[in-house]
């Protein structure tokens, strides 16, 4: 998984157990896009403070993670929904003629790209 993905995800799962100091540094950096020298300047702290605390806050992170797998489960979720829509879209094809088959397929293909779609 890309850094800056792993990052979001894992701010928005635990992002709130962050200070709020760390979570105004953690936004301007990951979701801001700004430069440490940036952030820097805007908050009147060294570049190396802004650099100690964003350390901090993805140590945090990845601790909450390592004892609560929440991203994780997460992503498994998410593959399992979409094994979900791909094996209906397949029964759907194959029993496209059973107007009962149809209509129930197409509810489950509904409820999980609704699920997949509003992750």
């Amino acid at each position: 998984m890309d850094k800056i993905v792993e990052q979001t995800l894992l701010y928005d799962f635990y992002g709130e157990l962050l200070t709020t100091n760390q979570k105004k540094i953690y936004e301007l950096y990951f979701l801001d896009d700004l430069s440490l020298s940036e952030i820097s300047e805007q908050e009147g702290v060294s570049r190396q403070g802004i650099h100690d605390t964003l350390k901090r806050c993805k140590k945090s992170l990845d601790n909450y993670e390592n004892k609560l797998h929440l991203v994780k489960k997460f992503e498994e979720n998410k593959k399992r929904v979409s094994n979900i829509y791909n094996i209906t879209s397949e029964v759907l094809d194959k029993y496209s003629d059973n107007k009962k088959i149809v209509e129930d397929m197409d509810k489950i293909l509904s409820i999980s790209e609704k699920i997949i779609c509003d992750v």
